[in-house]
């Protein structure tokens, strides 16, 4: 009896002590920022925490006063129930279906929450997630892990098809090593193969582009970019822009773009010679930032601009001329308003204490910045229409 009682005392006090350390609270914090109302009323930001510190968190910009609001870990405050919180490595943040797609890498889940509320609604178990995009009532995630195998001890990387109601897996397709983000035009889901995994054991980085039938959800066909690919995202010609982060030796990063050929086939178009680490499309402009580290200098070079995409053109070398932007230590994130083409940039500082976000408004100019959590990376607008 002496035993038990110690034991459940134990159980106790170990439950108290786990609630303790994770119920981080909310923190608000106003940047002073006049906000333009419209249509869009508010922003996600997930900030992905240090891999193994289980620290992904969830922010909001609140848009829909006159003036801005920052609330900081809000995840952990509207669902107190839930385990570990968000978990470890936020790799992307969507808004889909009035949901809230938050994919969660190293804990092997997409969370799903209410978008006018990030209340949770479920989860999905998919191993090594990394990306999310949607088509009709289907969510299709890209994931490291699959059951085929080539020529390599490691699996082949898989996209996974979800029922975005029932929130159960109904399909998958082996595509390339390490796949990464994703788009779809028509009825083709096109996915960066990055084989960072491959390059960092000496196999080689993968090249490839792969196709994916979303009818047959088959790969029907792969195309051949450049090493360790990356971002891909489509614009209004219905071009795909992917980003390939090269080697960090002899060959260096770069943008590609692929168009459709006369028979609408996806073709290579061309590339330029610019380190994007990230980007948002809004009309013709291309906005990014690139980090080109290299393991030749040991140095990590910083640059910013815009890409026409109509002429496949860099027109600016910069994204502002305010001295903020040279404060920013290291840039992973990059969101632009659509509508009035002011934007944000995310900083990761060390990667291990919290960083910040920075707004500019359309003309360059510094707006405010905010303390976020730890390396905040992927963003999310928010619109009337998906807050009932």
């Amino acid at each position: 009896m002496k035993q038990l009682t110690y034991y459940i005392l134990t159980l106790l006090l170990l439950s108290a002590c786990r609630q303790d350390v994770m119920i981080v609270p909310m923190e608000q914090s106003d940047p002073g920022g006049k906000t333009q109302q419209g249509d869009i009323i508010g922003m996600y930001l997930l900030n992905e925490g240090n891999m193994g510190s289980n620290k992904s968190t969830l922010d909001y910009l609140d848009l829909s006063d006159s003036t801005a609001h920052y609330y900081r870990n809000i995840y952990s405050q509207r669902n107190p129930s839930t385990v570990m919180s968000l978990g470890d490595v936020g790799n992307d943040c969507q808004i889909y279906g009035q949901r809230l797609w938050l994919v969660i890498n190293c804990s092997n889940k997409v969370e799903v929450a209410r978008a006018d509320s990030a209340i949770r609604i479920g989860k999905v178990d998919i191993p090594n997630c990394r990306y999310i995009t949607f088509k009709d009532r289907y969510a299709y995630v890209s994931s490291y892990v699959g059951t085929e195998y080539a020529s390599s001890d490691s699996p082949l990387g898989s996209v996974y098809k979800v029922d975005t109601l029932s929130l159960q897996k109904v399909d998958s397709c082996s595509v390339g090593y390490q796949p990464e983000e994703m788009a779809i035009i028509g009825n083709q889901l096109y996915v960066a193969n990055s084989g960072g995994y491959q390059g960092m054991t000496g196999q080689g980085y993968e090249s490839t582009v792969s196709v994916i039938d979303l009818t047959s959800m088959r790969e029907v066909h792969k195309i051949e970019v450049a090493p360790n690919l990356h971002h891909l995202k489509v614009d209004k010609y219905n071009q795909l822009w992917v980003t390939a982060r090269g080697n960090y030796m002899d060959e260096t990063s770069s943008i590609w773009w692929l168009a459709p050929d006369e028979q609408g086939q996806m073709k290579v178009g061309g590339k330029i010679d610019q380190a994007v680490s990230d980007l948002c499309i809004v009309g013709d402009s291309l906005y990014f930032y690139g980090s080109q580290w290299s393991e030749v200098s040991m140095r990590n070079t910083i640059t910013y601009g815009i890409i026409n995409v109509k002429t496949h053109q860099v027109v600016s070398t910069t994204l502002s001329a305010a001295p903020e932007i040279s404060k920013i230590r290291m840039p992973y994130g990059i969101i632009v308003n659509p509508i009035h083409r002011d934007f944000y940039l995310m900083d990761a500082k060390d990667y291990v204490s919290s960083g910040e976000l920075f707004h500019f408004n359309a003309d360059g100019t510094f707006d405010w910045k905010v303390k976020t959590g730890d390396i905040p990376a992927h963003a999310a607008f928010l619109y009337k229409t998906e807050k009932k």
